[in-house]
């Protein structure tokens, strides 16, 4: 089944022939190379592109193992340029494979591949697009080496809308299906719990494992692997290395150091597995620099790695909103407010408050809490009372799981719909 994905495509309809290498980037079989290499391939044939004139190379592909080196690279994709006043588009997949170990850790090191890619780019007369699926390719380096003549699109896995949009399921029940098995594209084509389950399961060790393995040298693959079982169990919950060392070193277990941890955290979000999200401070404007949460890129990957044991509904939910407005382009952090309150004992303490998101994209500043519900008076003025202590003129939401219509309360607080957040992207700024 074909997924579109038109929020994608656009965008690089609207970079083509930019004159920038437009770089799209994803956690693996999140649906980066279907959509360059038959969604945007198709969009280019039918707006009249020769066939022959798109150059494909696929690096993950053992048939194009030997292109991985830069040089052959250059010399196939230049033998296919044949006439000057023709225009091409270079399609390179999995492009981290023409990368080597030593000069994606050492920065002082130029990474060929970059070269040559910025020599396609002189040419004039091409086009060129490349998906990567590790962060490092993208971040620092990228940025250094094509000297501002990058053009950087991230693809994530099926959002909720993209979801609903083909599965054939009424609106609530397409939500439970996505709670559980997540968005991965490949499971709209399987049919029945036991694949995808399956489906899922492999992801991790037979791609992601193997992906970091190959890139990096992990001394402790076991540490690893109950790292990743660590962070799936305890999404939305803060934490940091040290304390991972010390839950991971427990019961009777060899000890592990908060410095093997942290390279490990980095191996894990640089291959997009996870998303961090760090504490804000609302009122003193900065950044704590510990603890944070970790967020799992797709739900569904979380729940296969805890065998579909631990489905905690509220952190789902929030696992899922987080994802959603990473998706829309915020810049996504987790709010603290400091506020003065008086104890048992009339003596006066600091306490901090929890905002769910802060999240901001541009001039756009909005803070949201995420709850299942808010029947009772308790659970209302928890959730509220962040909100409420925040004197700014931003806006403030609270999303429940509720099919209710958006509607302001008395304090000036969007109340919204899970589903409706979900499947409408104007509700946060309308």
């Amino acid at each position: 089944m074909l997924i579109p994905r038109d929020t994608y495509l656009q965008q690089l309809i609207e970079r083509r022939f930019n004159n920038l290498v437009k770089v799209l980037t994803g956690l693996r079989r999140s649906g980066k190379s279907f959509f360059l290499f038959k969604i945007y391939r198709d969009y280019l044939i039918a707006d009249g592109v020769r066939a022959e004139n798109i150059i494909e190379v696929a690096l993950d592909d053992d048939a194009h193992e030997e292109l991985r080196d830069p040089k052959k690279l250059s010399t196939y994709i230049r033998s296919r340029i044949v006439d000057e006043h023709q225009q091409y588009y270079v399609l390179l997949d999995e492009a981290q494979y023409a990368i080597t170990r030593e000069e994606m850790r050492n920065s002082d090191r130029p990474i060929r591949l970059y070269g040559i890619l910025n020599g396609l780019l002189r040419l004039g007369n091409v086009d060129v697009y490349v998906t990567g699926s590790n962060s490092k390719f993208l971040s620092t380096d990228i940025m250094t080496e094509f000297r501002g003549r990058s053009d950087d699109i991230h693809v994530n896995p099926l959002s909720f809308a993209e979801f609903h949009a083909v599965a054939g399921l009424e609106t609530t029940e397409a939500y439970e299906e996505y709670a559980r098995f997540g968005g991965m594209p490949y499971l709209i084509s399987l049919e029945g719990e036991e694949k995808k389950i399956h489906y899922l399961s492999k992801l991790f060790s037979e791609v992601y494992f193997k992906d970091i393995s190959e890139r990096h040298t992990v001394s402790r693959p076991l540490i690893l692997s109950q790292l990743t079982d660590l962070l799936c169990s305890s999404v939305g919950s803060l934490t940091n290395a040290n304390k991972l060392a010390r839950t991971l070193s427990g019961g009777g277990r060899d000890a592990v150091s908060s410095e093997t941890i942290a390279t490990y955290l980095g191996y894990l979000t640089d291959s997009f597995l996870f998303k961090e999200a760090k504490r804000f401070d609302v009122k003193g404007k900065r950044y704590f620099h510990y603890p944070s949460k970790f967020f799992c890129t797709d739900i569904g990957l979380r729940n296969a790695r805890l065998s579909f044991r631990q489905q905690d509904e509220g952190h789902i939910m929030e696992n899922i909103i987080f994802n959603e407005l990473i998706a829309r382009g915020y810049q996504v952090d987790v709010g603290v407010v400091e506020v003065i309150e008086s104890g048992e004992t009339g003596k006066q303490r600091q306490k901090q408050l929890e905002v769910d998101f802060v999240i901001n994209r541009g001039a756009e500043k909005l803070y949201i809490q995420s709850s299942l519900s808010m029947e009772t008076e308790e659970k209302k003025r928890q959730e509220l009372r962040p909100l409420h202590t925040i004197k700014d003129n931003f806006k403030k939401i609270v999303i429940t799981k509720t099919h209710a219509k958006p509607w302001t309360d008395e304090m000036g607080i969007l109340h919204i719909g899970l589903y409706q957040f979900l499947l409408d992207r104007s509700l946060l700024s309308s």
